[in-house]
């Protein structure tokens, strides 16, 4: 009988685990099943670009893993039995008899009342369409206010306004935008933000999010008629609802072989999952943290499954690539704990290379059996320590 492994995601993460399975292991031994709620790949990265009005190259799963022998199911995950080895989807259950559970993450609202109701957000595709529809309907000389001084906001609200002259474009956030850089990338990055004509609220504390703005914790009014809401992500409930390990933050907690640490027959990667990274750090809810991951935790099961001694391996960090509207960007020099070094890459050199980055990121979804990394293209591309290559059996 085949070993059955199911996939749950298909986000960098999963899509990448998958291939790389399909890559280390027979057909006639084991059968993967990858399962998305989504028929196409989603290129979360891009998720600013497609919100500013940006068409994205579809890439849809069943030809990206045609002649694979990944089996894609297009469905939606609503429980996780892991004492029955099985998953719920809407109504039919899955077998299973090792899992990889990567569905990914969610905005989380912080518990600040009127996020859900009144703000868009670009956690995902649909999401950011609604913005991009909405961005298009309102008036020019509009106020579009992004709430989170993350890269996430940092890159939603440059993309916004340089596709959108005609609106004025505002940033929030409860510390200083980008406050974690290099003093040389905060300069160029305050340079970029003057430059787009970005209005920066620092020091704020958003209590409330209404129709026409935001309250304050001081009690004043940012008004806004689009809000984005960038503060922050959070896992699905599904894994805490479960028996598995989990941490404060609904993550499942997983050894150095992303193997879940309650259940051996459970490995979770991407944002799904806590994992500690160089210097003993949780690594950070990234691509840059997905891939290597995807990479780690496929060569140990295939490890297992063939009897061969797993890698040995640490994740950790070279940059950290931030774009500020397509012709502008920053790429800070990190340590592998993700600590900023004094080297940084600023403007049309930096936009490049976060470009060749993410380009190189959707190539490796494109060909799933494709894209076998060598631990130098991990450091170059991903900004993540590679695991040493298995020979297939």
């Amino acid at each position: 009988m085949k070993h059955r492994i199911v996939v749950l995601g298909a986000g960098y993460a999963g899509a990448n685990t998958a291939g790389r399975l399909a890559k280390r292991l027979h057909r006639d031994d084991v059968e993967i099943t990858l399962v998305n709620g989504d028929p196409e790949f989603v290129e979360r990265v891009r998720m600013h670009q497609l919100a500013s009005g940006q068409d994205l190259r579809p890439r849809p799963l069943r030809d990206v893993f045609a002649g694979t022998g990944v089996q894609v199911r297009t469905a939606r995950v609503t429980a996780v039995d892991v004492e029955g080895k099985t998953v719920e989807l809407g109504g039919e259950t899955l077998a299973y008899d090792t899992l990889v559970y990567a569905l990914g993450s969610t905005i989380a609202d912080a518990g600040v009342p009127g996020v859900a109701e009144h703000a868009h957000n670009v956690a995902g595709k649909q999401a950011a369409l609604r913005l991009r529809a909405r961005l298009n309907e309102v008036r020019s000389g509009a106020t579009v206010l992004v709430v989170g001084g993350g890269l996430t906001g940092i890159e939603a609200a440059t993309e916004i306004a340089e596709a959108h002259p005609e609106l004025e474009v505002a940033i929030a956030a409860r510390g200083r935008v980008g406050g974690w850089l290099s003093d040389k990338a905060q300069r160029h990055l305050r340079g970029a933000l003057d430059r787009l004509g970005i209005t920066v609220h620092e020091q704020v504390d958003i209590t409330r999010v209404e129709a026409n703005g935001v309250v304050t914790g001081a009690g004043s009014e940012i008004r806004a008629e689009v809000t984005v809401w960038t503060a922050g992500f959070t896992v699905h409930p599904i894994a805490a609802a479960t028996t598995l390990k989990v941490s404060d933050s609904g993550r499942i907690v997983v050894d150095a072989g992303m193997r879940s640490v309650s259940h051996p027959d459970v490995y979770a990667v991407g944002d799904a999952a806590y994992a500690e990274g160089a210097g003993g750090s949780p690594l950070r809810m990234s691509c840059a943290s997905a891939n290597p991951m995807a990479w780690l935790a496929a060569d140990v099961i295939a490890a297992r499954l063939t009897g061969r001694k797993g890698p040995e391996t640490t994740i950790g960090y070279s940059v950290q690539c931030i774009s500020l509207g397509r012709r502008d960007g920053i790429i800070q020099r990190v340590t592998p704990d993700d600590q900023v070094t004094s080297t940084v890459f600023t403007g049309r050199t930096a936009a490049r290379i976060k470009e060749l980055i993410c380009a190189s990121a959707a190539w490796s979804i494109s060909h799933p059996t494709l894209m076998m990394p060598s631990r130098r293209r991990h450091l170059a591309v991903t900004g993540a320590a590679g695991t040493r290559p298995l020979t297939r059996s």
